[in-house]
């Protein structure tokens, strides 16, 4: 099978792809590149998903690119503006012309004797097997399959006469006008969705095994948008960038160290948000867990309590019995009525992509490597990946990994290195999982 070659592939082309190939093309313009991507857009994420409401859940200061400054009003943007912006960067940089959509990556294969990758990708409606080699192999895929969330195996789902539906395969034709609508979840997708389906829908019902943190805060920052009026875009958005790292951070921090007094200012903004609602705070906003053991959901404009306030929405704490004909039987013996279940219930996740590989012949798991900063695997040559982190936006870390492959691309070169591989010589270095947080899914 005749190969194509470059010195680098960057697998996936949504946020962190268009990251890494913006930084190839600034910090190692002498290496060929390109970007490979299963689907026939950009945006990964911020394509994939079209849910009413879709949204960041982090402020685009720190979810932007640092290079590409965001210069909207809103901080907590909207899907389709964050994919404008995406498809603005990758224009702007010349990364859409690196990109070979429809290039399903299956599987990649090290060999020490040639120090290159060598990539298999199904091509196409057809699935032909295409062949590339690399040097540096880059994983922009993100951490979810694409193919399909997460969904529960429901007790009597063959039942519903009503319509189920995934927010990661959203129907572009929906209609959910005057509907009876229940949102099984209580994750950032649910506290979303809930408010925007509310302001046309006849009332929608979040269903939640447990309550998870909701804060309120709104869209836009006067303080960054009077910084971004007064100075620079760069300049502004670097100290706007700078700021919220630092916000973010220290109320991570202060969270995990204080979490009572967290807690409890959570809660006493949750009660006035809902004051007069009839929504029980103890009951519905009350987790067994402290804050940011889990992730904590933005309410942007603090609009799911606006709903529940106006009586458009509804939240219900309980576990499912059965799905019967007309809705969920609950086991405490309600039940909710609904033309249309949202099963905003998580991803499945698949890491590096579900790439196989191998390493001279024998096979690597992702799964039982120990990774080097995050962003490398431990006796595994050549290869790194872009993650975000858990408690801050994604983009922060993924753009200091990009930044750290160029950095050591250019110092193999420069050194005559032909491949770099981490190795873990420290008995004493405790093993940890890769992501600190408690969540049943994500």
């Amino acid at each position: 099978m005749p190969s194509e070659h470059f010195d680098i592939l960057v697998v996936g082309a949504g946020l962190s792809g268009i990251d890494a190939g913006a930084h190839l093309g600034m910090s190692c313009p002498d290496k060929t590149f390109a970007i490979l991507d299963g689907r026939d857009r950009l945006g990964g994420t911020w394509d994939l998903f079209r849910y009413p409401g879709v949204r960041s859940d982090s402020d685009m200061y720190t979810l932007g690119f640092p290079f590409k400054p965001w210069n909207n009003k809103k901080s907590i943007a909207p899907g389709d503006m964050i994919l404008d912006y995406i498809k603005e960067t990758a224009i702007e940089f010349g990364v859409n012309e690196r990109i070979r959509y429809n290039h399903s990556v299956k599987h990649a294969s090290w060999s020490t004797d040639t120090c290159q990758w060598t990539v298999q990708s199904e091509v196409g409606p057809d699935k032909e097997l295409v062949e590339y080699t690399c040097n540096f192999l880059y994983m922009c895929s993100g951490y979810y399959s694409y193919e399909g969330g997460y969904m529960p195996d429901y007790p009597g789902i063959e039942n519903y006469q009503g319509q189920m539906i995934h927010p990661q395969k959203w129907p572009d034709d929906l209609d959910y006008n005057d509907k009876r609508v229940v949102v099984i979840g209580s994750g950032a997708t649910a506290v979303t969705l809930v408010p925007a389906m509310a302001e046309k829908a006849a009332n929608v019902q979040m269903l939640q095994r447990s309550p998870t943190y909701v804060l309120g805060l709104p869209d836009w920052d006067p303080l960054s948008e009077a910084l971004r009026l007064l100075l620079p875009a760069n300049i502004a958005s670097g100290i706007n960038r700078l700021k919220n790292v630092w916000l973010a951070v220290g109320f991570f921090e202060f969270a995990r160290k204080y979490p009572n007094p967290v807690r409890k200012v959570i809660r006493a903004i949750n009660k006035r948000q809902l004051r007069g609602s009839g929504c029980d705070v103890d009951v519905h906003f009350n987790p067994r867990y402290n804050p940011w053991e889990e992730r904590l959901c933005l309410a942007a404009n603090s609009d799911i309590f606006k709903a529940i306030r106006k009586g458009k929405a509804e939240v219900v704490t309980d576990h499912i019995d059965t799905f019967t004909e007309n809705g969920i039987k609950l086991k405490s013996g309600a039940e909710l009525e609904a033309d249309i279940v949202v099963s905003a219930t998580g991803l499945n996740l698949v890491p590096l992509g579900g790439v196989s590989f191998d390493v001279d012949g024998e096979q690597w798991l992702p799964g039982k490597s120990m990774t080097y900063k995050g962003m490398m695997f431990r006796d595994v040559p050549n290869l790194a990946m872009a993650s975000g982190y858990t408690n801050a936006s994604w983009t922060l870390k993924c753009d200091l990994t990009s930044k750290y492959v160029c950095r050591l691309i250019n110092h193999m070169q420069e050194n005559g290195f032909q491949y770099c591989v981490p190795v873990n010589n420290d008995p004493t270095i405790e093993e940890l999982p890769f992501v600190d947080l408690q969540s049943g899914y994500v």
